[in-house]
């Protein structure tokens, strides 16, 4: 008899989020999250073998006399938290920018003004990669701590090839060196450096950084920071047809501050995944449900620049737009890594169900990445990437914030993060 290495059991309540690893919960769907009461799932050299009751998965066979058997009796068992949007890796941080903020300056401005992802961008460039690794290093360890296993990760802080290539590979490092997995994007494309014109940047991007970033292959995606001020559709059309002729999957920052035809762009391009979105038209919502393009809503980011504009989910769903949401963990809009966080704010402020949101963070963050074949729902073949919450209900996770929740991490079956 083959027996799992480990049997998560008697849970209060169990998300499994199954059924949808071919595509993405839309609609209606995207509140069906599989619930399993006295909840068990097993696993066997990392991957899950059986999902059911505590009662089916005992009288099945699958505990054996070195079958580790961990109790989440009172408690909510879901996958790990799955983040499709970080800017992870970086140097510094830039608490000085809050002054500026509080007093009015835009983003933007500040950015002009040589602050923003260029201020990231010089101490990054600064910084010795064991510098960088280590803080980095201790920002996946907070989410993992938080629930999160699975990071897509961009570059963008280095604005030349060289640097690019080094925060790919200090990516593909650190991805070795600790449990969380990392989704490497490659977003040269993030801001245009002094002494460029949008023109030349652009021209810099598509003839010289892609082809030795796609040589390298290194990098899964590409992404662009498609923004009037920063990358014009224009532009940003000519980054991503080049990427994608390349074989680099595609990626975009859209319609963040202004309504400029970001998400209209991403349906046209078939984009995975259009993030932001906070200004996304009514035409461009349609078209993103018409193309089956996720929106990677970031209401941390809205929240931490405090305009009290968020993305209109709601309008996102009912359209049948598939919906994931993501920290957009960064020195700048967003200092955070805190994924429960994430949760409070798309409930409070997107007006998303707590069921709702659980799909957003895993099963749809999943297919943001292209990983929903193997994480993002406890299914039998996926891997043993499970998360254990010391709440009494789902509806506990949104409610109760500025604490964290989680009590265990498993990662592949592993134990890789406990209280």
């Amino acid at each position: 008899m083959v027996y799992a290495d480990l049997l998560i059991h008697s849970a209060q309540m169990m998300a499994t989020m199954s059924g949808y690893s071919e595509s993405p919960a839309c609609g209606e769907d995207m509140s069906k999250i599989g619930l399993i009461a006295d909840g068990a799932v097993a696993i066997r050299e990392g991957k899950i073998v059986a999902v059911g009751t505590t009662q089916d998965l005992r009288a099945k066979g699958w505990v054996g006399p070195d079958t580790k058997e961990i109790s989440a009796r009172g408690k909510v068992v879901t996958p790990g938290f799955v983040d499709p949007h970080t800017h992870v890796l970086y140097a510094g941080s830039r608490e000085n920018e809050l002054s500026l903020k509080l007093k009015g300056v835009p983003y933007l401005e500040i950015l002009k003004q040589g602050g923003g992802i260029l201020s990231t961008v010089r101490s990054t460039k600064q910084a010795s990669d064991e510098e960088i690794k280590a803080q980095t290093h201790r920002r996946l360890r907070t989410m993992l701590s938080m629930g999160t296993t699975t990071v897509e990760a961009k570059s963008g802080y280095g604005l030349t090839v060289e640097e690019e290539l080094r925060a790919l590979r200090l990516i593909h490092e650190l991805d070795g060196e600790q449990p969380v997995d990392l989704v490497p994007t490659f977003m040269g494309a993030h801001a245009v450096p002094p002494g460029y014109s949008e023109e030349e940047f652009t021209n810099y991007v598509v003839d010289e950084m892609l082809p030795q970033i796609a040589a390298e292959g290194q990098a899964e995606f590409c992404d662009v920071f498609c923004e009037p001020g920063v990358f014009s559709l224009e532009s940003s059309e000519r980054i991503l047809v080049k990427a994608q002729a390349l074989n680099l999957k595609l990626k975009m920052h859209a319609d963040e501050l202004a309504s400029a035809g970001g998400a209209q762009l991403a349906a046209k391009l078939g984009v995975i995944s259009a993030d932001h979105l906070l200004q996304a038209s009514d035409e461009g919502i349609a078209a993103l449900a018409q193309q089956g393009v996720i929106a990677v809503l970031l209401p941390a980011t809205s929240f931490n620049l405090a305009k009290n504009s968020y993305a209109r989910a709601r309008e996102m769903i009912r359209a049948g737009v598939p919906v994931a949401l993501a920290t957009d963990s960064n020195p700048g809009s967003s200092p955070t890594e805190s994924m429960p966080l994430v949760l409070t704010l798309a409930c409070l402020y997107l007006r998303m169900t707590p069921e709702e949101a659980l799909t957003a963070v895993t099963i749809n963050a999943a297919h943001a990445i292209g990983r929903a074949n193997q994480i993002g729902s406890l299914e039998v073949g996926k891997q043993g990437d499970v998360v254990i919450l010391d709440i009494p209900n789902l509806n506990y996770l949104p409610y109760h914030f500025g604490s964290n929740p989680v009590e265990m991490v498993f990662k592949r079956g592993k134990i890789v993060w406990s209280i």
